[in-house]
């Protein structure tokens, strides 16, 4: 025997096996989940990892809050920045990304209602295969304030939360003193000033809660662009249970 040959032989069953281990490819598509409390079923753009249909394992879920400029009725509109703008543009996600979508409002500021995220969990887990221990959730500006007031109102729904020029109620966010958090602002920004994030921040500190700030200098609103490149946001949110 040659030795090409006896190399082909030896390298033919380690391709099979890789052929056989090939994972399946991350699968995006549009859902609509019927919720306590809303007149119409809520619509959220969601995407599954790849190897999702290859066994029965649970997998950690991000929940994406979108900013007031993204409300509406076509789903492509929560696709513009954060963690849906990363998958669409063909980044790979190791979790379950759920990225719903606020009605049109009169009020483009109307927001995030707590109670039917807090529903939305449920709903999900009776559909796809989620780890209720590594449920996380992040969002912009009106969804930077929906994930605190989240994680205020229903801390035991949320592993962590990754707020993003937004802020809460100092009043309340030592309810979530048990929710680690990694929050992002910019110094320059005039239409959420840090101020008002910086006093949440200080008021979790306070009664014992974890919290990794980052502020961006000379940055203003548009806090989402560098926030949603650190390299450890994501292994962060993956490591919280």
């Amino acid at each position: 025997m040659t030795l090409l040959t006896r190399r082909a032989l030896l390298a033919t069953p380690l391709l099979m096996t890789a052929c056989a281990h090939t994972s399946s490819a991350p699968r995006q598509e549009s859902i609509s989940l019927a919720l306590p409390g809303l007149p119409k079923p809520m619509r959220a753009w969601l995407q599954l990892p790849r190897g999702y249909d290859d066994d029965s394992r649970v997998w950690p879920l991000v929940v994406f809050l979108h900013g007031s400029g993204e409300r509406g009725d076509d789903l492509e509109r929560v696709k513009v920045h954060g963690p849906p703008k990363q998958a669409s543009d063909g980044h790979e996600l190791p979790f379950i990304l759920c990225a719903p979508q606020l009605e049109a409002s009169a009020d483009p500021d109307a927001p995030w209602d707590v109670a039917t995220l807090h529903a939305l969990l449920p709903a999900m887990r009776a559909h796809w295969r989620i780890d209720p221990a590594r449920t996380s959730a992040t969002g912009l500006s009106l969804g930077g304030d929906g994930v605190w007031h989240w994680a205020a109102a229903y801390p035991d729904d949320l592993a962590a939360i990754a707020p993003v020029c937004g802020h809460g109620d100092p009043a309340s966010v030592c309810n979530a003193r048990q929710v680690p958090v990694r929050a992002y602002h910019g110094s320059a920004d005039t239409e959420v000033p840090l101020a008002a994030h910086q006093a949440c921040v200080d008021a979790l500190r306070a009664c014992g809660g974890q919290v990794h700030f980052t502020v961006y200098h000379g940055v203003g609103h548009d806090a989402w662009t560098p926030a949603y490149e650190d390299p450890a946001l994501l292994p962060w949110l993956m490591a919280q249970r």
